[in-house]
């Protein structure tokens, strides 16, 4: 993902665990991505977490590249406690991979929600994000 995605590397985001069903990225903490309060600037954030809920997208769905793009289509961000320290982000796949599979096989672009909770150190969650993300076929 690092090698495939610059803003990764930008923010050294680190992928831990990446399957079809979840996928794990920590952002280590880096005082020139802090925002006012000394805590990750939400811009570092949201890129952790959008990139958490691509590296789930892309193990559920690689072997259909070559005839769908998968693209985010809206994500939602929920700041629930200050972020301090390092951060690390969980995305899990909402729908079953066959599910949308059947939906691309019939024709349809297919919609499907990701969810992902950044947690501190401690295990407290900061925020949480819903991206939804579809399958485009190529044309």
């Amino acid at each position: 993902m690092s090698a495939s995605v610059p803003m990764a590397r930008t923010l050294n985001l680190r992928y831990l665990e990446t399957t079809p069903e979840r996928a794990v990225v920590a952002l280590p903490d880096q005082s020139e991505y802090h925002n006012h309060v000394g805590g990750p600037h939400a811009g570092a954030m949201f890129t952790l977490a959008e990139s958490a809920s691509g590296a789930v997208v892309l193990a559920a769905f690689a072997d259909q590249l070559s005839r769908a793009v998968p693209l985010p289509v809206h994500a939602e961000v929920r700041y629930k406690k200050l972020a301090k320290g390092d951060l690390t982000a969980t995305a899990e796949l909402g729908r079953p991979v066959a599910e949308v599979l059947a939906e691309l096989e019939g024709g349809e672009r297919p919609e499907f929600p990701v969810t992902v909770a950044v947690t501190r150190a401690d295990g407290d969650v900061t925020s949480e994000m819903t991206v939804v993300w579809t399958l485009r076929p190529h044309d």
